[in-house]
């Protein structure tokens, strides 16, 4: 099985999958236009100009260049570009149309870092370019990463080997405080010794995971379609997912704190045992027959907020399936039916993921929660369903985008939906109307891709506004949604003073609705937090029409605004502003 960055293609290619019907295609190889290639998104060819930016990437131990550093550029101009520095740790940018650009430069064992950010977790300083400028001394400073190193045991005290340890921090979003990778792994050796490192200074939390051998074999067995072994079969014992200093319970970890290029050294703890259990049973389609080929995946739910898949099945002839190897605790299991091709084209290789077959928009899911504990769990019964149909007409206000730039997304309204599960896409025909298969569960109707310029305004159903609660789809037609999209976007710009009245460069400004309640909307539009330009100016596009606090800080993590607490204290010292459709709006804000 072909594998991208120790993680199997397959497994990827799930967490990534598109709504039934749709292809999620991972090229690699240069990029082909703007953004990141999301489900839907239109990658337009990237444009060009004439403006140019130059910089050096150097430490902050030492001030020397750093040779070999990646510098990458994202904008929705640009779409994402790479560069390498040389010997003296210098990288150019060329060719480069007007628009807004970030640059983050990275190398192992440093902290990676955007331009413009000076502490750990806020957003850097976006470039916002005009065409033929030129922009000579763009530099980033990386420093030292910091380190938290241990021992990984078993109950005895003997080394483990083969785990995987991950270091996580708090962070809010999807409406809760969670556990967040911080994209730092490591693998312990023969020892049971690991060693994190390239982390930012700041509070860590640290787990490790063993996967057992003999239910990744099983569950091998199951994805190949072969007889998997019966289910009265006792649990086998094995290891929970266990946090420093040695505890099962996320609620229970317990923080690291380290320093810029600390190495936090003896975080030692051991694994907590647990008999492992096997969830078995068989997928039935609605019309009662078994659902041959679907595959079964199981995630955990929670207080951890990342979607890490604990195990996969394919189910058989029968529609029977097993998951083994699963430590007490809650999870949700998903059934889909994915069909994988590869295809080599030259310097590229293509890797396609269908939901479904043919008919893949007729295809059915099921999304099941389920709470394992010591005991088996066998004899269970998924029933698929092929979900709602949604039908709808898009109206345009202002104007009218060019022809087949418009998707439309049904995403999912709930942060304990896994991630993959990212709801059907459609395209918004010549005629404005749209049609959304397979939907279930609470859904959030929102455009993909928009050209520049254009926003959601809102969206109906029958008369009732849907925009930000969402829809809960159980199955039948909906017909007549009304979505609109309008061209009459706000803008929100300024700067800020700081008490001498001289302008301050560094700071973070968060727009927010006076009204608490849509703070705590799902994937709320009503609440932003955005950093200043090169110029020490910020900009705030396409905020709904309303009455909002205008709050400056200096210093917020990113994400850190959506946290209702911290907006409760912002307001305090917040300037309250009316925004009407279309309205652009100058401020002059001053530092508390």
């Amino acid at each position: 099985m072909l594998h991208i960055a120790g993680v199997s293609v397959l497994a990827y290619l799930l967490v990534s999958t598109p709504a039934p019907g749709q292809e999620r295609v991972i090229i690699s190889g240069p990029p082909e236009g703007p953004g990141p290639g999301m489900p839907g998104m239109n990658r337009q060819p990237a444009k060009t100009g004439t403006a140019r930016i130059r910089g050096r990437v150097v430490s902050a131990e030492s001030g020397a260049g750093l040779r070999r550093a990646q510098v990458r550029m994202s904008g929705p101009e640009v779409g994402s570009r790479l560069a390498i520095t040389d010997a003296d740790g210098r990288f150019t940018f060329e060719g480069l149309p007007a628009g807004r650009v970030s640059l983050t430069a990275s190398k192992p064992g440093f902290v990676s870092i955007q331009y413009g950010q000076k502490r750990p977790l806020e957003a850097g300083t976006p470039i916002d370019l005009i065409e033929a400028q030129q922009l000579e001394r763009t530099d980033i400073t990386l420093p030292r990463g910091s380190v938290i190193a241990g021992r990984v045991l078993d109950e005895f005290g003997e080394p483990v080997a083969e785990a995987m340890v991950t270091a996580m921090r708090s962070v809010w979003g999807s409406g809760r405080r969670r556990l967040q990778p911080t994209g730092s792994f490591a693998r312990t050796n023969d020892l049971g010794q690991f060693r994190v490192y390239g982390l930012s200074p700041g509070d860590y939390y640290v787990s490790a995971t063993l996967p057992d051998a003999a239910a990744m074999e099983m569950n091998m067995v199951s994805m190949s379609g072969a007889p998997a072994p019966p289910p009265s079969q006792p649990p086998a014992s094995g290891y929970a997912p266990t946090y420093f200093p040695g505890t099962a319970a996320a609620a229970d970890a317990q923080k690291i704190t380290v320093a810029v290029g600390q190495e936090a050294q003896g975080m030692d703890f051991a694994l907590a045992p647990v008999r492992l259990a096997r969830i078995s049973g068989i997928v039935l389609t609605s019309q009662g027959r078994p659902a041959e080929g679907s595959m079964v995946m199981v995630y955990p739910r929670g207080d951890v907020g990342f979607m890490m898949m604990n195990g996969n099945a394919r189910t058989g002839p029968t529609g029977a399936f097993t998951l083994a190897g699963l430590a007490p605790g809650d999870y949700v299991l998903q059934v889909h039916a994915v069909q994988i091709t590869t295809s080599d084209r030259g310097d590229n290789i293509t890797i396609t993921a269908r939901i479904g077959g043919p008919d893949g928009p007729d295809v059915e899911s099921a999304s099941v929660p389920v709470t394992v504990g010591s005991e088996n769990l066998s004899s269970l019964t998924i029933v698929t369903s092929k979900g709602a149909t949604a039908i709808g007409q898009v109206t345009f206000e202002g104007g009218t985008p060019p022809a087949g730039a418009v998707r439309l997304g049904a995403l999912p309204a709930l942060s304990d939906v896994p991630m993959f599960d990212g709801g059907a896409l459609s395209p918004v025909k010549a005629d404005g109307t749209f049609e959304l298969r397979g939907l279930t569960g609470a859904r959030l109707i929102r455009p993909m891709g928009l050209p520049s310029g254009w926003v959601l305004k809102s969206v109906h159903a029958s008369g009732v506004d849907i925009t930000d609660s969402g829809m809960e789809f159980k199955g039948g037609d909906v017909a007549g949604l009304e979505v609109t999209l309008t061209s009459k976007t706000t803008d929100v710009s300024g700067g800020v003073t700081g008490p001498a009245g001289r302008p301050v460069m560094d700071y973070t400004v968060v727009l927010f609705s006076d009204d608490p309640q849509r703070w705590l909307l799902p994937a709320t539009r009503w609440v932003v937090g955005t950093r200043p330009n090169q110029e020490g100016q910020f900009q705030i596009k396409s905020l709904p029409p309303g009455t909002y606090y205008a709050a400056v800080v200096d210093y917020l993590p990113v994400g850190e605004w959506g946290d209702p607490e911290v907006l409760e204290r912002l307001k305090r010292t917040a300037t309250t502003i009316t925004l009407d459709e279309g309205e652009k709006k100058s401020l002059a804000l001053k530092m508390p």
